[in-house]
């Protein structure tokens, strides 16, 4: 393994996969609830765009066509600033486009209804009405759908949009009525939408909260095993020593001794058991470690990708490429919110690598010990971070 070009060039690792491209890094980024999000963005824009076309074919003049574009874009221009569609969830890019591109589609309904009553000529007042119907219809999809009391701005946009564009009576109460009924369906449609994304956050936090539940855990169980092994022999030795100090300042040299002599046995059993608990919890197996890795951090939303194979790993490298398995895997759940990781294990060495990384590394205490751990059998550690990705490389000797 090219050591030395492992440092140099962290962007190009001899281990592991080539970084993906730019042009698609940012999607890969994107948390699970922030992709749903950006699709059903999308999702609305499209379906408004196509509103908009189907508006402008039924136009009868380019001035008409103009206007109903106009809407178009400012309606799009509404759904992308809408809170509900956020990347991050109440954090909104650009907050001033929602109201200007209400106040845009607000302006093209009032002046087709200026229009529609003072034109003289039967085109251009048909013309000032389909761009006025249409100026309401993408306000119903873009703004109020998504508004607070939506049903009724809809039932009041619906009845006084006739009038305001002087339209018969007979005609006005068709018009109210397919106003009530698009605008319907465009609210339940969002309700639906805004409902599932409630949904998919929802699981977003759950999996962090499990995984962070199942590293607790673990630290639970080691610490519960270690006192319930070592603090009997630790309390039964204080005693000991406290009584053999007494007996001492009494004189009885001999029962004090008696006594020390059972606190060295104490002690010496204690710490037996002590190795024996840590040697157990050490003795961990490295194709239990990965299974156990993929199992976690898809409890946390982040993919496991595995390139290699375990049995490659030298035999004498297998205990400490475990350890590396398990607290890289704990770093990734607890200092990032990575979606994808990537594992290799290769003969000359191994590399863990994540998206997202969170936090410095010299937060990042566990490393310290991981780094004298491989030391003490003669492995390198190599670490490399960016603003999009952190990476663990081993090294050691082909044996």
């Amino acid at each position: 393994m090219d050591r030395s070009r492992a440092r140099a060039d962290p962007q190009e690792l001899p281990l592991g996969r080539p970084r993906v491209m730019r042009a698609t890094a940012w999607w890969h980024e994107l948390s699970g609830s922030a992709k749903y999000r950006l699709y059903s963005r999308l999702t609305f824009q499209a379906a408004v765009a196509g509103l908009a076309v189907a508006l402008a074919i039924s136009a009868g003049s380019v001035v008409a066509v103009l206007m109903i574009a106009v809407g178009g874009i400012a309606a799009m221009a509404a759904v992308e600033a809408q809170p509900a569609f956020a990347t991050v969830p109440g954090v909104v890019a650009r907050p001033r486009m929602l109201p200007l591109a209400t106040a845009v589609l607000a302006a093209l309904w009032a002046v087709s209804g200026i229009v529609a009553h003072l034109a003289t000529d039967e085109s251009t007042v048909v013309g000032a009405r389909v761009v006025g119907v249409s100026a309401a219809l993408l306000t119903i999809f873009s703004v109020v759908a998504f508004a607070r009391h939506r049903w009724w701005i809809l039932i009041g946009l619906s009845v006084i949009t006739p009038p305001v564009l002087g339209a018969p009576l007979v005609a006005g109460l068709e018009g109210t009525a397919s106003l009530l009924l698009a605008g319907a369906f465009a609210i339940v449609l969002t309700l639906l939408t805004v409902w599932a994304l409630g949904i998919i956050d929802e699981l977003e936090r759950t999996k962090g909260v499990e995984a962070q539940l199942q590293v607790a855990e673990e630290r639970l169980r080691f610490s519960r095993d270690l006192h319930d092994v070592v603090g009997r022999g630790f309390s039964a030795i204080a005693v000991k020593s406290e009584l053999a100090v007494a007996l001492s300042r009494a004189g009885d040299v001999d029962r004090a001794t008696a006594e020390m002599e059972e606190i060295r046995t104490l002690a010496v059993e204690s710490m037996g058991q002590m190795r024996t608990l840590v040697r157990g919890y050490r003795n961990i197996d490295l194709r239990g470690e990965v299974a156990g890795a993929r199992s976690l951090l898809s409890a946390a939303g982040c993919e496991l990708v595995i390139e290699g194979d375990a049995a490659k790993v030298p035999t004498a490298f297998h205990e400490v490429a475990a350890w590396v398995v398990r607290e890289g895997t704990t770093n990734i759940v607890e200092h990032s919110a990575a979606t994808t990781a990537t594992l290799t294990l290769g003969g000359s060495g191994m590399s863990l690598r994540n998206d997202r990384p969170q936090g410095s590394i010299g937060e990042r205490s566990g490393l310290r010990g991981l780094g004298e751990r491989l030391a003490a059998v003669g492995a390198t550690l190599d670490i490399a971070t960016s603003g999009d990705e952190f990476i663990l490389e081993i090294h050691w000797e082909n044996q």
